[in-house]
């Protein structure tokens, strides 16, 4: 961490304006964009210092959202997907609007019910070159995507593949009503004998070990 610069100081917490809420260093906040129109920028807060006039400036590390990328916004992104970039900046205290919780992944998948305060960040991204880390991720259905949770996924109870609905000329709808599901593959083998147990619809994020090469 760098040293604070002489006549300012480290703090430890923040009020934000017209709030009760609490910032600590490490604390993911929102911050007022420039333009009313946009929603507002995702930070994690890695500092906190006055000066000798209390003036509060904040050093955060930038999330970008998906379209925010030099690759853009892809089919797999989900709506509240965030990556976490190497973009660190100095900004005023008073920007920060409130504060937000940004989930791994996998914990994401399994919040029952997602708040507006709630992201997920599964890449970390370097904004200069476009490049992500990891650059491999699991993908699923034969359109090989790799997961995103906004979506409905069925599971075969052959190869346990998990399918897109509309890869399998199925509707969202119809994929509800199954009591089970066999992919075109599986359900070509007249003498497969499966009994369902369960019905899952949303692979687990460990649930198939293939890869696909993020394109930047």
């Amino acid at each position: 961490m760098a040293k604070t610069k002489p006549g300012k100081k480290d703090l430890d917490s923040y009020n934000i304006k017209g709030t009760n809420k609490v910032v600590r260093p490490g604390d993911c906040v929102l911050m007022r964009p420039s333009d009313s129109d946009k929603p507002p920028y995702v930070a994690r807060v890695e500092k906190l210092e006055a000066d000798h006039r209390n003036n509060v400036k904040v050093r955060v590390r930038w999330y970008y959202r998906p379209e925010e990328s030099i690759g853009g916004r892809r089919q797999f992104h989900g709506a509240k997907e965030l990556f976490l970039s190497d973009h660190f900046d100095m900004q005023s205290a008073h920007t920060i609007e409130g504060k937000c919780i940004v989930h791994t992944f996998k914990n994401y998948t399994k919040l029952e019910n997602v708040g507006t305060e709630d992201y997920f960040c599964r890449f970390e991204y370097k904004a200069a070159t476009g490049g992500f880390t990891p650059d491999r991720v699991a993908v699923y259905c034969k359109c090989e995507m790799p997961y995103n949770p906004d979506d409905l996924m069925v599971q075969c109870e052959g190869c346990k593949d998990w399918f897109h609905p509309s890869c399998m000329g199925m509707t969202i709808e119809e994929a509800k009503k199954l009591d089970q599901f066999m992919c075109s593959d599986c359900s070509s083998d007249d003498d497969a004998k499966r009994s369902l147990n369960s019905f899952p619809v949303s692979p687990s994020v460990e649930a198939k070990v293939s890869e696909l090469l993020v394109p930047v």
